[in-house]
């Protein structure tokens, strides 16, 4: 059995105010870090735009859940007018996207709403129960009132000590190393 029970996952650095987290972040992104996270209990307007994030991937899901849900919504319409229950009534037609609008419409909303959720959950690698980022002694707070920034060791400029004098001179007030456990 081996004497390490964890390894190394990130550097946190927590903050006392919005405005020094975000100044912060845009120091981190010029200083060339790319795998790394802000923890906020608040949005902080232009955090992400700071961050160097580029726009959210999930409409793409919302569009491609609305597309697919009016087209199933015009199959079935058409299937069922088509083969299971072909009736004329006052001469219609036996497709037509008037009529059957409310089919089109609510399985459009649906499918949309279906593929903001999954997309979103797919996004974002959930569900994940458990994080390394959870065992920092100060994470709790990030949803009440401290602000965090956490750099991975993943990162290709990572370095430990450089990073921790980094963030120590970015002002970070308690920068330390979370560690993840092994099982």
């Amino acid at each position: 059995m081996s004497d390490i029970m964890d390894i190394k996952y990130a550097v946190a650095a927590t903050f006392s105010s919005a405005k020094d987290l975000f100044n912060a972040a845009g120091k981190v992104r010029e200083k060339g870090y790319t795998n790394w996270e802000c923890f906020t209990p608040i949005p902080v307007h232009g955090l992400d735009a700071q961050m160097g994030y580029p726009r959210s991937k999930v409409p793409r899901f919302t569009l491609a859940g609305g597309v697919t849900g009016f087209f199933t919504g015009m199959l079935i319409v058409w299937f069922m007018n088509e083969f299971d229950y072909p009736l004329i009534v006052g001469g219609k037609p036996y497709f037509s996207p008037i009529y059957p609008f409310p089919v089109f419409y609510e399985l459009t909303i649906l499918f949309a709403a279906f593929g903001t959720l999954f997309g979103m959950f797919f996004l974002n690698r959930l569900p994940r129960h458990n994080h390394p980022v959870f065992e920092h002694p100060d994470f709790g707070r990030t949803g009440d009132d401290k602000f965090m920034i956490v750099i991975e060791v993943d990162d290709p400029k990572f370095d430990e000590d450089e990073t921790t004098e980094f963030l120590k001179s970015v002002g970070g007030d308690s920068v330390q190393t979370i560690r993840e456990p092994i099982d």
